[in-house]
């Protein structure tokens, strides 16, 4: 796992919020330096109850909006469940999943022979796109085995 420089991606999440005419609230740094810190990709339930730690006024629906807010703006991104709440991820750099589905565990894996992977010219689907060309493996982690 890669660590964040909290510093620099403060930074870049002020320059972010002006690009993009936002209002820099207690809420919303709030939830991004929660975001930052958790690392284990949270889903919206556990970043709530941790943010409501620090502002007990906050509701879920902020906490919802603020991370699709940040999702669309590009600062963080969405890691779909496969049936399972979304989870979040601040980390925006190229990188792949690992799912424990037992767990539930997401860790983060580097591999850039990954990167750039194509689909195959006799798929025999017509494709209108390829979105982040993530490569997701499931199975059971280290942990649970």
């Amino acid at each position: 796992m890669q660590t964040i420089d909290q510093d620099r991606e403060m930074d870049y999440f002020h320059e972010k919020c002006k690009e993009y005419n936002l209002n820099i609230t207690p809420q919303r740094i709030t939830i991004y330096k929660e975001l930052l810190q958790a690392r284990n990709h949270p889903s919206v339930d556990v970043l709530f109850k941790q943010v409501r730690q620090i502002l007990p006024n906050i509701s879920f629906d902020t906490v919802n909006r603020t991370l699709i807010t940040f999702s669309e703006i590009g600062i963080i991104d969405v890691v779909e469940g496969y049936g399972n709440p979304k989870r979040f991820d601040p980390d925006t750099k190229r990188h792949h999943h690992f799912w424990c589905t037992k767990c539930n565990k997401i860790i983060d894996i580097y591999h850039e022979a990954w990167d750039d992977l194509e689909v195959p010219a006799d798929f025999g689907h017509e494709i209108s796109s390829v979105h982040n060309k993530k490569v997701v493996l499931e199975g059971v982690c280290e942990s649970c085995k």
